[in-house]
């Protein structure tokens, strides 16, 4: 069996997850992707393949922990995306584990009024 790096995992569960998710206009897809310094979300529209709003942590980089940084930015989204007029969404994790980061994006959204 040929070995497979942790990316190539990642990127084949994105595969699984995008074969069953889609965003619509009315509850478009939140997109989270995680870098060794920074965390980025984006709400997609899947059916006019345009990005709606998009949010990073890099205004605020220094400030905390990237876990806590990652809760800003799922709090700045959800504020972009009321804006929008936006009230839900479907989460997209990217093929991330559902922890750390990625959990503290989703909570920080939860709280800033989008529902998934």
């Amino acid at each position: 069996m040929k070995n497979t790096t942790p990316l190539e995992k990642r990127q084949r569960r994105h595969i699984r997850i995008r074969a069953r998710i889609s965003g619509t206009a009315e509850r478009p897809r939140l997109l989270f992707f995680r870098s060794l310094k920074h965390n980025y979300a984006q709400l997609i529209n899947d059916e006019a393949g345009v990005v709606m709003t998009a949010a990073s942590d890099k205004a605020f980089a220094s400030e905390g922990t990237k876990v806590e940084r990652a809760r800003k930015v799922g709090l700045e989204i959800a504020k972009k995306a009321q804006e929008k007029g936006v009230k839900g969404c479907v989460f997209d994790r990217n093929g991330y584990k559902y922890h750390g980061r990625t959990k503290a994006l989703a909570e920080g959204a939860r709280e800033g009024g989008l529902q998934f």
